[in-house]
């Protein structure tokens, strides 16, 4: 069962609503949905909420720490609360889709990503689950340091919110049961609701 999911982004009020921040924005939605308060907790370098997601206590994290150095306040939180990578779900932006596009995935490596990179050094592991949420790709080539830490369209924001909607109402039936079967299945629900 996941007991720990991560949200990845940079701190900051000038990075809240930028693409690079879209995994602190669904923790958000999540937190709102289960009622779930966050709360900082400086031993994590983060900001934790606990929440019952399918008679199940989950911890909601948001690490507050830049998002290419994310992976050290995740590996505190995880070893303090005895969660294994595969308890682990991180949900983060990827250039890959277009704004809107969600996917689940297990396993595998970074894609280029400094934060999954960061995540998966300090957990010694590649063995976790992720949420992927598509931000697009910048229109010219070699300025997507500047594109993922720029806001978001109305336009796509609007996307990304309603794929958020869709995930979410996913992840108690995910969480119970998570395996290759049920990510399969999941993403092909969220593509037909799309």
């Amino acid at each position: 069962m996941i007991r720990l999911i991560v949200g990845l982004g940079n701190p900051g009020s000038e990075y809240e609503k930028t693409r690079h921040n879209a995994g602190f924005l669904f923790l958000d939605l999540l937190a709102e949905k289960f009622n779930s308060n966050w709360g900082y907790e400086s031993k994590f370098d983060g900001l934790v909420a606990k929440c019952s997601i399918e008679s199940g206590i989950v911890y909601l994290f948001k690490p507050l720490l830049f998002m290419n150095r994310s992976g050290g306040a995740v590996d505190k939180l995880a070893k303090y609360y005895r969660i294994s990578p595969d308890e682990v779900l991180v949900v983060h932006d990827d250039l890959d889709f277009q704004a809107g596009v969600i996917k689940f995935k297990f396993d595998g490596g970074h894609g280029g990503h400094n934060g999954i990179r960061d995540v998966i050094n300090h957990l010694n592991s590649n063995s976790f689950y992720r949420i992927r949420i598509g931000i697009g790709r910048p229109l010219q080539a070699g300025v997507v340091a500047s594109y993922v830490l720029s806001d978001f369209s109305k336009n796509e924001f609007v996307a990304v919110k309603n794929a958020f909607d869709c995930a979410s109402s996913y992840l108690g039936e995910f969480i119970a049961a998570q395996s290759q079967a049920v990510v399969t299945r999941i993403n092909e629900l969220i593509k037909n609701d799309s």
